[in-house]
């Protein structure tokens, strides 16, 4: 299929995990891909990857001035906008006793802030009948010891999807959430937790997952592109929970 030819989509967060499988899948099926993330490195050998009309630009979306910063290399660049895939996240987690401020402020300072404040800087580049598809976590919907703030900050963007497409309809632009549950990617490896303990924690997760079994960020991305593309055009404001069952069953 070639649902994105002649299509311009940006994948924030787009050099590892679902971010790289969703900017993978939207240029195999022709789009121009803008990948942003932290590592030059990584962005160079990303950016190779993915076509020769790729961007790859290195963008933190917790920092001050981020989202402002990256609408005008796009706009210097003059790059308009089909499709938005704002995937850029952070996972930290702590239970009550141990939560700090600090905690609190880096997680909403990247998952919503950051988000949101991404999307006011890129709302002139979007086109007529953009999508704009929101990167939440079943962790909004269930009750997970320790996860509070980044569950909360998860539950923000499903409210966001919901106020934004309300505002940005006129435009035709759609804004909608994809909730990923247990996704093999290295956000696990970022957790701060020994091996030991983190595959004690990887095996508690699936057996809560009625498939057994993590998902792949792959499958995760077919939805997104799904979310993006003008079959789902009848889809505006709302989640898909893409988890195995873990919240459902």
């Amino acid at each position: 299929m070639n649902r994105f030819e002649q299509k311009t989509v940006l994948v924030t967060g787009g050099t590892s995990g679902i971010g790289l499988a969703a900017a993978q899948a939207f240029a195999a099926e022709g789009a121009r891909v803008v990948v942003t993330g932290r590592d030059a490195a990584v962005l160079k050998q990303v950016r190779a990857s993915l076509g020769s009309h790729a961007l790859a630009l290195r963008n933190d979306a917790g920092a001050p001035g981020a989202a402002t910063s990256l609408a005008a290399e796009l706009r210097q660049a003059g790059i308009r906008l089909d499709a938005v895939f704002i995937n850029a996240g952070v996972a930290r987690f702590a239970p009550l006793a141990e939560a700090t401020e600090a905690l609190w402020d880096q997680t909403f300072s990247t998952n919503v802030k950051g988000a949101f404040f991404q999307l006011q800087a890129l709302d002139p580049l979007l086109n007529p009948g953009a999508s704009i598809v929101l990167n939440g976590s079943i962790n909004a919907r269930i009750g997970m010891p320790a996860s509070s703030i980044y569950a909360a900050s998860k539950a923000a963007l499903i409210s966001l999807a919901k106020t934004l497409s309300a505002e940005l309809l006129p435009r035709g632009i759609r804004v909608n959430v994809i909730s990923p549950g247990p996704v093999a990617t290295p956000i696990y490896d970022k957790l701060g937790l020994d091996a030991a303990t983190l595959e004690k924690t990887a095996a508690s997760i699936r057996a809560q997952v009625p498939l057994g079994r993590f998902g792949t960020p792959q499958e995760i991305a077919s939805t997104v592109l799904h979310l993006a593309s003008p079959e789902s055009a009848f889809i505006v404001g709302t989640e898909i929970i893409a988890d195995g069952g873990m919240s459902q069953l």
